[in-house]
């Protein structure tokens, strides 16, 4: 199931930083848009030393994802995972880092693994802001859109 965008097609919106969900790293992430609508969310750095896949994925893809777990389970980084068949292991941690940090899921119980989806209206009216306001920030295009495949974790 790829849901993979071309860095051409998207508009950034937003650059910033959140721990890993370890606390071994910080990430860097970008969310961005298509046509002022549909979001996508990016990693771009990580200051450990575990590799990640630097595509862009849309928020209706992740959400998908989410919706495809049983209503009594929590979420957990593996449910992404069909997001980045065949990259790195790591990137569906961090993308779920990404999404705790933008307020989109928090930590479900005392399982360190597992979360639970927040309702998006304040994350959905901050981009709303961001899309009206703020000039696209511009992509580095001298760097590769993926890193190497591996199977550490974060």
């Amino acid at each position: 199931m790829k849901h993979v965008t071309t860095e051409s097609d998207i508009r950034i919106l937003k650059v910033a930083t959140c721990p890993s969900l370890s606390g071994k790293s910080t990430l860097t992430y970008q969310i961005g848009c298509i046509a002022e609508s549909d979001i996508q969310f990016r990693i771009v750095a990580n200051t450990g030393g575990g590799f990640f896949s630097k595509e862009w994925i849309a928020l209706n893809a992740i959400l998908q994802a989410f919706d495809k777990k049983a209503t009594d389970k929590p979420i957990v980084s593996l449910l992404l995972y069909p997001l980045f068949q065949g990259k790195s292991l790591n990137t569906p941690a961090f993308l779920l880092a990404a999404l705790m940090q933008e307020g989109l899921v928090i930590p479900f119980d005392e399982n360190p693994k597992h979360y639970e989806q927040l309702p998006s209206d304040t994350f959905m009216a901050e981009i709303e802001k961001l899309s009206q306001s703020t000039p696209d920030l511009k992509i580095n295009s001298s760097k590769k859109t993926t890193s190497k495949k591996s199977t550490s974790k974060s």
